[in-house]
């Protein structure tokens, strides 16, 4: 049986985990020990039980004067084996749960750091829902088979070889009444094994497209509301639904068909022994002691027949699980962090793009496209462009949450790549497009990267972003907890709090990504005079669609279709009365400096 259920591609899986499981090699090694020690002295009280069987006979019928040993001697040592064996057997289930436990912590650990350095094209692949289920479902498959399969393992490989040993001392002949039945056990068991894998596999992909579903449909569920698409929902997820419970029973009904059979089969055995057993004992060959003992013996033998459909399942299930753990530890990182140690430790925040271009995996059109820029250290830059021109996705090459395809970005004079991970995203901060908030109060989001600045400066760098106000309007003030995603806050508070998370870092290099869309006008100034102050000499990035927020920067760049096509100050750029000089002129005509409009309206149709 151990064949069919560790073949294969089924063992070369579930031997991925050994490196994990070294570490605690010596719990166990000592629980295998102690189960050893279990079954040794388990065996010897059914020995003791068939001594005193006996005693009895011989005390019934000839006197105590023939006893090798008292009742109460035989009585004694069975207790102490049975009181040796529960000590065996706590101790080893103790250390054998507590390595499955210790297991499961480890494999998350790892699973959770592989996710955190893994990009966009990662999860374009895998969906949270998906990473979560692998999270706690499979590594709680995982850590069943340690915990518990590795006690079926023990018992399976322990029972045969102290019942089977036992037996042969005691019968040869009886022993052997029973090996008929073997070869059809494992024929079975070859048979539903290899199905229970196609089940199982099927099963863990269900649960992740189940986990899936609900995490995008709860993640949307206001856009769901607005669109009154609440009953199609429900169908929808029905349907999802009912594929992973129409894969639980396909694999149930094997598992059940496993705890059906394998019973019958040890009754076919037991009887067996009933009938030759009982001819023995008739003719004188054996005693009714050793017939009890042979019973004794034969249910620890069938014990592992009778759990082999859990631990198949448990095998199975592991697998499977095991696979789609490493499918995420092996993922390699599409951002590699090789720094040369070269770079200063201090970046000033001069940039200078050569000749670059990006595509992104899996497409053939370049989103952007030869694009030369330099920008001088201290540089307040502006970018605008229509929805797709490649703004943000140009703001991302500067702390390389996206890498760069083709040409060189220089950081102070030094490829960008040369610089540690953590260096190039901790001095230059960045802002993103769609402001995310964690479920905990503002002072946590606002000063995210470091929980324990003072209070003050957490207020500054709110008063900077133009929150303040808004903030002392809420009874907890600081202590306001924002809800899953700021769900409780505005578009505009949102942003704000956003900004005031990067502002509060105080980094040489500020990118803000299109932040102010959702801010009125008259905030926006207020902002932006504090932003001129504060940050004087140091680089700043920002991409918008309001004339108001671009003309208050060095230098604006224009993108169209992954290409600057347009470079110069706000006066330069509308006497050329090209793309930028358009956006000017329609958003005067629209008013659109105090309507806070969108992008679409912004930009000029033709463009």
């Amino acid at each position: 049986m151990f064949d069919s259920v560790f073949s294969g591609q089924r063992l070369k899986s579930l031997l991925r985990l050994v490196p994990f499981l070294r570490q605690y090699r010596h719990q166990i090694i000592a629980g295998f020990a102690a189960f050893f020690g279990a079954r040794l002295f388990e065996v010897s009280s059914y020995y003791l039980v068939a001594m005193g069987i006996d005693a009895i006979g011989v005390l019934y019928n000839r006197g105590a004067t023939f006893l090798q040993y008292s009742i109460g001697e035989i009585t004694w040592a069975i207790i102490a084996c049975v009181l040796l064996r529960f000590i065996f057997v706590v101790f080893a289930r103790r250390s054998i749960r507590r390595v499955g436990i210790a297991l499961s912590f480890d494999l998350r650990q790892k699973l959770y750091a592989s996710v955190q350095v893994q990009g966009s094209d990662f999860f374009s692949r895998i969906g949270v829902g998906d990473i979560m289920t692998r999270a706690i479902q499979d590594i709680t498959l995982i850590q069943r088979l340690v915990a518990f399969g590795m006690i079926f393992f023990v018992i399976m490989t322990y029972a045969p070889l102290f019942s089977v040993s036992a037996m042969l001392f005691k019968s040869p002949a009886l022993t052997l009444v029973i090996v008929p039945v073997l070869p059809v056990i494992f024929i079975y068991a070859y048979r539903m094994t290899n199905a229970m894998a196609e089940t199982s596999k099927t099963l863990q992909q269900r649960l992740s497209d189940l986990s899936t579903h609900t995490q995008e449909n709860l993640s949307g569920i206001r856009t769901v509301q607005a669109q009154v698409q609440e009953a199609n929902e429900i169908r929808r997820f029905g349907k999802t639904n009912d594929e992973y419970a129409q894969a639980f029973y396909a694999q149930a009904r094997i598992n059940s068909l496993m705890t059906a059979w394998m019973p019958l089969f040890a009754s076919i055995s037991q009887l067996a022994i009933i009938m030759y057993g009982g001819y023995l004992v008739l003719h004188g060959e054996i005693s009714i002691g050793d017939l009890v003992f042979f019973f004794a013996c034969l249910n620890m033998l069938l014990q592992p027949i009778r759990m082999a459909g859990m631990f198949v399942t448990l095998v199975q299930r592991a697998a499977v699980a095991t696979d789609r753990l490493f499918e995420i530890y092996d993922a390699e990182p599409e951002i590699a962090d090789n720094p040369s140690h070269r770079t200063p430790r201090i970046i000033r925040g001069e940039f200078d793009f050569r000749d670059l271009s990006f595509t992104y995996p899996r497409t053939e059109k370049p989103v952007l496209q030869n694009i030369n820029l330099h920008v001088q250290a201290g540089e307040s830059i502006a970018i605008v462009g229509r929805v797709g021109s490649g703004k943000s996705t140009l703001l991302k090459l500067f702390t390389r949450l996206l890498e760069v395809s083709e040409g060189q970005l220089l950081l102070d004079g030094h490829d960008v790549r040369d610089y540690p991970l953590a260096q190039l995203r901790t001095q230059i901060a960045q802002i993103l497009q769609d402001p995310f908030l964690f479920g905990e109060p503002l002072r946590n989001n606002i000063s995210y990267d470091d929980p324990q600045r003072q209070l003050e400066v957490i207020w500054d760098s709110a008063e900077a972003a133009a929150l303040r106000d808004t903030i002392e309007e809420f009874p907890a003030q600081m202590e306001t907890i924002v809800g899953e995603r700021g769900v409780t806050l505005s578009g505009g508070q949102k942003q704000r709090t956003a900004l005031a998370r990067g502002l509060i870092r105080d980094a040489p290099v500020l990118i803000l990504d299109d932040c102010f869309s959702s801010v009125d006008t008259e905030t926006e100034e207020h902002i932006l005079s504090r932003l001129k102050n504060m940050r004087k000499d140091k680089t700043t990035i920002l991409v918008s669609h309001r004339i108001s927020t671009l003309r208050h920067s060095d230098r604006i760049i224009v993108m169209d279709e992954g290409r600057i096509v347009e470079m110069g100050s706000h006066q330069e750029l509308v006497r050329r009365k090209g793309i930028y000089a358009q956006l000017e002129r329609v958003q005067t005509e629209r008013g659109s400096f105090s309507s806070g409009s969108g992008e679409t309206e912004l930009m000029p149709s033709g463009l």
